[in-house]
């Protein structure tokens, strides 16, 4: 995804929560694992690239055996 001026959309830790449908603490998770990483800070807190947030959330779906 991208802003009007073509540049990549940045979130927050608890935006990019909210628009994958996981806890903040899942995003945090992502960043330990390595399956995200931040692309950049904006004061304290860590951004990220909305694209780069869905496709950790469609790889963590992946890796997720389902309950039988």
């Amino acid at each position: 995804m991208r802003d009007m001026d073509g540049a990549p959309t940045l979130v927050t830790g608890a935006l990019a929560a909210h628009e994958a449908g996981v806890t903040p603490a899942t995003i945090r998770k992502w960043v330990q694992l390595g399956h995200l990483s931040p692309a950049g800070r904006r004061g304290r807190a860590h951004t990220f690239r909305l694209a780069d947030v869905f496709a950790a959330e469609r790889a963590a779906r992946r890796r997720t055996p389902t309950a039988r």
